[in-house]
């Protein structure tokens, strides 16, 4: 199972090279079933690695000049506050048990993954709808209180289920700050390296022991992906592959749902 993992590693890294994204979200789901950790390390060690390929690829984006560094730190920095309150403050404190109804508990794992595998749907479709990142121009104007609300808000996403949201992210510079999609792109795995990355040290790397020689062999594998993937990228058809890996996603959101709300409840009563 570790074997595969290490092999996900790399597929997580090719895809963010080949297609800009959607590798990341896989990241949670390899350490949580893959190397079995519980979903609190998952998440943690998913910001790290998250962040670590996003800033390889957002500095790749800084020297094809697609990224708005200004509008980077302006939804970065509210981003930073919503990760780091959230793993800081909120996690740590989750119960096992958040509540009962009737007989049926549903544990803190089920609701992180279960959130998590929310979003990996959302995620999905944002790959697959022929409608999602158009980049078409709008005529609101920068909005500043918006972008700092929406950068907190998906920093707090991105601290309790450790993704890194660039489905959302890009949506939000397109509209909000009228970014052309390229840049929009390019910005947004900025964002997500400051998020993830601060998120992770100021919180969980101060809160619980952290096996940084796995954190870096994995965050090297991912990287290495990234490379070859963009090498990939001179021959493959982006936009397709984008579409057949929502689908992958969009099976892999099924079977978590059935790992955690089925599988794992019947083994545990």
């Amino acid at each position: 199972m570790e074997l595969l993992g290490y092999i996900m590693a790399i597929i997580i890294g090719i895809s963010l090279g080949l297609i800009g994204g959607g590798g990341s979200i896989l990241a949670v789901p390899m350490l949580a079933y893959l190397f079995a950790f519980d979903e609190k390390v998952a998440t943690a060690y998913s910001l790290f690695i998250v962040g670590a390929g996003a800033l390889v690829g957002g500095l790749r984006q800084h020297k094809n000049q697609n990224v708005d560094w200004k509008m980077a730190f302006t939804f970065g920095l509210p981003a930073i506050v919503g990760v780091w309150s959230i793993r800081h403050f909120l996690v740590p404190i989750l119960p096992d048990v958040l509540f009962t109804i009737g007989g049926l508990e549903l544990t803190r794992r089920m609701g992180m993954l279960g959130l998590f595998a929310l979003l990996m749907l959302l995620a999905a479709y944002s790959m697959i709808s022929s409608k999602a990142h158009k980049g078409v121009k709008t005529k609101a104007k920068f909005n500043l209180p918006l972008i700092a609300t929406e950068g907190i808000a998906v920093g707090a996403i991105t601290g309790l289920v450790g993704a890194g949201g660039g489905f959302l992210i890009i949506p939000a510079l397109v509209v909000l700050a009228d970014l052309e999609i390229k840049k929009a792109i390019g910005t947004s795995l900025i964002i997500i390296a400051m998020k993830s990355l601060t998120g992770f040290l100021l919180g969980d790397a101060r809160s619980m022991p952290i096996d940084w020689q796995f954190l870096i062999l994995i965050s090297a594998l991912v990287i290495s992906g990234i490379f070859v993937g963009t090498y990939l990228s001179n021959f493959i058809d982006g936009k397709r592959l984008k579409k057949g890996f929502g689908y992958f996603i969009l099976i892999m959101a099924v079977f978590i749902f059935i790992m955690e709300f089925f599988v794992i409840t019947n083994l545990t009563t």
